[in-house]
C-alpha cells in the first residue's frame, strides 16, 4: 500500500482543496474507496472531487445504494452503511458498475465489505480529530 497524501485539515475549505488535488490522480475504471465514521466528511469530499467533472448534483446515496453522474467523467457513488449483507449489492449488478472501463467509481464506507473490493484501489481515510479538524490519508493498493 503506497501513501500518497496524508495532510491534517482545519476547514471545508481545506478538505475541498485536498479532492482538487487528488481528483488528478485517478483514471477512467479506478474505484475509490472512502472510510470513516458518520459526518467525517466522505460526501463532501466526493463531491469536491466530481466539481472537477462539472458534476453539481452529488448527494449520499445511502437510500439509492448507488448514484451515477455524468460531467466530463462518468462517476458511480455507493454508499454501503444501510445494507445489511453484499448480496444486496450483487443483486444491483455491483460488479458491472466496477468493471465499467469508462467511470471512476466511489465507494462509501467501503470496510464494511472488504471481501468484495477489488485488490487495486484507492483508500481514502477520513478520521475526526476535533469538530472541524480531520486527518485524510490517500493510499493506493
Amino acid at each position: 500500500m503506497d501513501l500518497i497524501l496524508e495532510k491534517v485539515v482545519n476547514t471545508a475549505k481545506e478538505t475541498e482543496k485536498i479532492a482538487v488535488e487528488f481528483s488528478k490522480f485517478p483514471q477512467n475504471g479506478d474505484v475509490i474507496t472512502l472510510i470513516g465514521n458518520l459526518g467525517a466528511g466522505k460526501t463532501f469530499f466526493t463531491k469536491a472531487f466530481c466539481r472537477q467533472f462539472d458534476i453539481d448534483d452529488v448527494v449520499s446515496p445511502s437510500f439509492a445504494i448507488v448514484n451515477e453522474y455524468n460531467g466530463t467523467k462518468k462517476i458511480y457513488h455507493f454508499d454501503f452503511y444501510r445494507l445489511k449483507d453484499s448480496e444486496e449489492l450483487l443483486d444491483i449488478g455491483y460488479y458491472d458498475y466496477l468493471n465499467d472501463e469508462d467511470a471512476i467509481t466511489f465507494i462509501e464506507w467501503a470496510d464494511m465489505f472488504p471481501e468484495i473490493l477489488p485488490k487495486k484501489r484507492y483508500i481514502i481515510k477520513i478520521e475526526i480529530i476535533e469538530e472541524n479538524k480531520r486527518k485524510i490519508s490517500i493510499y493506493k493498493l
